[in-house]
């Protein structure tokens, strides 16, 4: 957050209480869904980890259904889900594990499955964006995670080109995690997936209009595991390793923890050289944060609040997200952008003191590609601006699959400048490389899977094209414009490299 509230919400509750009212201010109440009058869904629940599947002899086999029908937010059968959950059940695998899932595909629209961070190839029976997956059909994914995988959060999603952005507003989405890794000495681990919908007076999520397409659209209700404010227990003292997933369309959030600090230990599937205290983790759609969280040794609530950061907005429109589009569109963080952090879930912490290890002093440095480059590359985001220009794309040239946009010698190390002339702030996607992220000196910088290209900005990032070969995408991961075109292709290997 930028600056901290000088009243929390822990102070507001010992006044309260002080005053004999703390039901009053504690109280979970329904909310009116888009301003019907409605009831909406009832604020804190107990909170509850997504269902899990475990990998057994070094295999994860099964059925994976992507369905209608799902409850969301307390809306009866408003989304979309896997297995008839939002988000899916979490998918627990180890370095050298094999998936081997079969999608079935229960919607009335195309579909297929992309495995966010995870290090594999892009074979077709993979982690093939290109690959199209009809209403009613299946297909297999055989996935074997490499040895040297590192341990971390990752998640899946729909990847097919056009219907990416309806289907994850409408939840389905799903968390991954490798296992391995330090010893946090934490004594919990809890996997938090954040979305974001807006459900309408007909009971369905609603639709997109030109504007939240053109601005990326930002639901009314912030969820954590389906669910509005949740509330996780905890002791004094007693640490818990918290999985933050940012899986909306568009948000770009700071995480904050009501005044307490949170310990960050890796993003993206990658741990940091150590930890960093920090009163704030910033998210872009994609990204991931390992956080530990220390409750403090007086019992109460603490909230995790998450507060919008302004994405930019279409040449003078402004505003962060739909919400700042003259009030169009599906709304921003909490219903109205400006408003203030909403609150993501609650952390109540009760009982006696039961200290745990705080996290190793050091944990596992990412290796950095060494330079100098290969080659160097500048790449363009574009982006309509002021309602007129070209549309959404890379290099001034939407997506077209049968086009080969960036070509790549296997392992070679690539520097890219990427540059936003635009007004928006655009987090930028690759598949299966990480990508690591050099200030203006070149060195060393943060692992990512998703970059944020700020507006009228640019970023340097450095890409080794090693450990995998195929053919995959590079994208921005506001989804609305992903699906308008603000994608390239990536082929590594194959006839025609140079």
């Amino acid at each position: 957050m930028t600056g901290r509230t000088p009243l929390t919400r822990r102070r507001l509750l010992g006044v309260a209480a002080a005053a004999g009212v703390v039901g009053g201010v504690a109280a979970c109440t329904g909310l009116p869904v888009s301003g019907s009058g409605r009831p909406g869904p009832v604020a804190g629940l107990p909170f509850a980890d997504p269902p899990e599947r475990v990998a057994r002899a070094g295999v994860l086999s099964g059925v994976l259904r992507a369905t209608p029908g799902v409850d969301l937010a307390g809306a009866a059968g408003a989304g979309l889900g896997y297995d008839g959950v939002s988000p899916g059940p979490t998918l627990r695998l180890r370095p050298g594990d094999e998936l081997a899932l079969r999608l079935e595909n229960g919607l009335d629209t195309p579909t297929n499955l992309h495995l966010h961070g995870l290090r594999v190839p892009p074979d077709p029976d993979g982690d093939d964006p290109f690959r199209m997956v009809g209403p009613g059909g299946t297909a297999d994914y055989r996935i074997r995670v490499p040895r040297d995988h590192p341990a971390g959060t990752f998640w899946y999603h729909p990847h097919h080109h056009g219907t990416v952005a309806d289907q994850v507003f409408a939840g389905l989405v799903g968390a991954i995690v490798v296992e391995g890794g330090p010893d946090l000495g934490t004594a919990e681990d809890h996997v938090l997936v954040v979305t974001d919908t807006t459900v309408g007076d007909d009971g369905r999520v609603a639709a997109a209009g030109p504007m939240d397409r053109v601005a990326g659209r930002e639901g009314e209700l912030v969820l954590v595991n389906g669910l509005r404010r949740p509330v996780l227990a905890g002791s004094p003292q007693r640490s818990q390793r918290w999985r933050l997933v940012n899986a909306t369309c568009s948000r770009v959030f700071d995480v904050s923890l009501d005044g307490q600090d949170l310990v960050h230990v890796a993003t993206d599937g990658v741990f940091l050289p150590r930890p960093v205290v920090r009163d704030r983790v910033r998210l872009a759609p994609g990204n991931r944060a390992d956080v530990v969280v220390r409750p403090p040794d007086v019992p109460g609530d603490v909230d995790l609040l998450a507060a919008d950061v302004d994405r930019g907005g279409m040449g003078g429109m402004g505003g962060t997200g739909t919400g700042g589009m003259g009030g169009m569109g599906t709304g921003g963080m909490g219903g109205t952008t400006g408003t203030g952090p909403v609150v993501l879930a609650t952390l109540r912490v009760t009982g006696a003191a039961a200290p745990t290890p705080p996290p190793p002093a050091v944990l596992s440095a990412p290796v950095v590609p060494p330079g100098p480059p290969d080659r160097t590359r500048v790449l363009t985001l574009t982006a309509p601006m002021g309602g007129g220009g070209t549309g959404f794309g890379i290099d001034g040239r939407g997506f077209d699959p049968a086009r080969d946009d960036l070509v790549v010698v296997p392992g070679t190390v690539e520097e890219w400048v990427v540059e936003n002339p635009g007004t928006m702030l655009h987090p930028l996607h690759l598949h299966t490389w990480p990508m690591t992220v050099l200030d203006a000196a070149g060195s060393d910088g943060a692992v990512r899977d998703v970059v944020t290209v700020p507006a009228g900005g640019r970023v340097v990032l450095r890409v080794a094209f090693t450990g995998a070969t195929g053919r995959t995408v590079l994208h921005c991961h506001v989804l609305d414009h992903e699906d308008a075109g603000m994608m390239a292709t990536v082929r590594v290997g194959g006839a025609g490299t140079p």
